[in-house]
């Protein structure tokens, strides 16, 4: 029985986990590395909101912890987060958060955009995210349950169609292919997985979405609008929709 709980983390390892994302400086470093791209120390400094000495101190924790990974690239190191699975650990942390106490916090622009469509580390959040799952789910493309997610093989035809090979795509015996995330904002779940970042990637690839600067927030592009009503099965007011739903 022992050596069978061998791998279980016991409540020591857990409070120290805790502890290094319950400083406000490292929480949100690491909520800046959820917007997928991997950062620089001084990048990272400006989001922690410290000097960059103790940024790099905060870094070394994180790494030394396994909740970050370093890569070199000429005299510049990036971080980025370590495995998809401490993405979702932020991400369940941000919806216990989102469902804290309520204080009071007029809703800005940046705010909006963020619920519009983000990114979700390596997949796509926000109401947009949303908008796909009920129009797939809809179409019976892709069904959902208990966090875990089945492409059918009207999905696989759809997504072939759209540029989505799901059979090349290399496979990870770590990583499901189709899974759900609990997205912070809509308190319902969106797609992840190998399927939601292949999703990020083909949008992000055709020009239907793009980055913002120092933000996850991303923009619908005009071609966007029109793309996913025509190709992706959206309703055709979806975003109006979206911007009447409750907590706009």
């Amino acid at each position: 029985m022992l050596a069978g709980m061998s791998n279980v983390a016991s409540g020591n390892s857990i409070a120290s986990v805790a502890a290094l994302i319950g400083d406000v400086a490292r929480a949100n470093i690491l909520s800046a590395l959820m917007g997928g791209l991997a950062l620089t120390a001084g990048e990272l400094a400006q989001f922690a909101g410290v000097t960059a000495q103790t940024t790099s101190g905060h870094l070394a924790r994180l790494t030394d912890a396994g909740l970050i990974a370093m890569a070199r690239q000429g005299r510049h190191r990036y971080y980025r987060l370590a495995t998809p699975e401490i993405a979702q650990a932020m991400q369940a942390l941000m919806a216990i958060a989102a469902d804290g106490p309520k204080r009071h916090h007029p809703i800005g622009p940046r705010d909006k955009a963020l619920r519009l469509a983000r990114t979700c580390y390596d997949h796509l959040a926000g109401r947009l995210a949303l908008a796909l799952v009920d129009g797939w789910s809809a179409q019976g493309y892709v069904i959902l349950a208990d966090g875990a997610g089945l492409v059918t093989d009207e999905g696989r035809q759809f997504l072939g169609d759209f540029g989505i090979d799901l059979d090349a795509a290399p496979r990870s015996r770590h990583r499901p292919l189709c899974r759900t995330c609990l997205d912070w904002s809509e308190r319902r779940p969106h797609l992840a997985g190998q399927l939601g970042a292949a999703v990020l990637g083909r949008l992000l690839e055709l020009g239907w979405i793009a980055r913002l600067p120092d933000t996850r927030a991303l923009r619908i592009t005009r071609t966007g609008e029109q793309g996913f009503v025509a190709q992706l099965h959206l309703a055709a007011d979806w975003m109006e929709r979206s911007a009447a739903a409750p907590g706009s």
